[in-house]
């Protein structure tokens, strides 16, 4: 009896004012069902290849997007982007299943509907008042500690950081938070 393993992964950036874009990848491969129950190991192997392209796949999806001077997908090599651009910064990524390859499935960009992305305008309120909850979440993050942060990430103090510092600041308050980059290594400008 055929057994379908379905892997997916999606990831999203950020652009400059409340922008992003994203790339999803979903592959469905045939494996035999055996697997499962006499070769875990195996069946465990197959898992990590299907994810490991489509991680791929994403990866080079979203280099190719924010490479400086990246209008959009060059003749057919991907799908159209869907694009959204409804005032807030919200929308959804196309998708479809590749079988068993690893085509990236789609992407989005949004923008915030302003007409500019450019990332100059400064931290918005809304952002201050998330860095400042986030940090508040975070033990041994004070107010001190929060600007040498922003010091060694962007060279300047959390009051002089531009829209899009502040979304990649509050990026990395959530990987700290959530234990995925530990707050000195962070402090100290190790890579995350």
């Amino acid at each position: 009896m055929p057994l379908t393993l379905n892997v997916g992964i999606s990831k999203k950036v950020g652009l400059p004012d409340f922008g992003s874009v994203g790339a999803t990848c979903n592959v469905s491969v045939e494996l035999d069902a055996a697997l499962l129950s006499r070769e875990p190991d195996a069946f465990q192997q197959h898992v990590r290849r299907a994810y490991a392209a489509c991680s791929q796949a994403v990866n080079d999806e979203l280099a190719r997007q924010t490479a400086p001077g990246a209008s959009g997908p060059p003749g057919n090599a991907s799908p159209t982007p869907a694009v959204a651009t409804n005032g807030n910064g919200n929308g959804t990524a196309g998708s479809t299943q590749a079988k068993p390859a690893s085509n990236v499935a789609g992407h989005a960009q949004h923008t915030n509907g302003n007409g500019n992305s450019n990332g100059s305008h400064g931290v918005s309120q809304k952002q201050m008042g998330y860095i400042s909850q986030l940090a508040r979440q975070i033990r041994g993050l004070g107010v001190r500690k929060l600007d040498s942060l922003t010091g060694t990430m962007f060279g300047k103090p959390l009051a002089g950081l531009s829209s899009l510092d502040a979304s990649a600041l509050i990026d990395q308050l959530k990987a700290i938070k959530d234990g995925n980059v530990s707050l000195d290594a962070a402090l100290n400008g190790a890579p995350s």
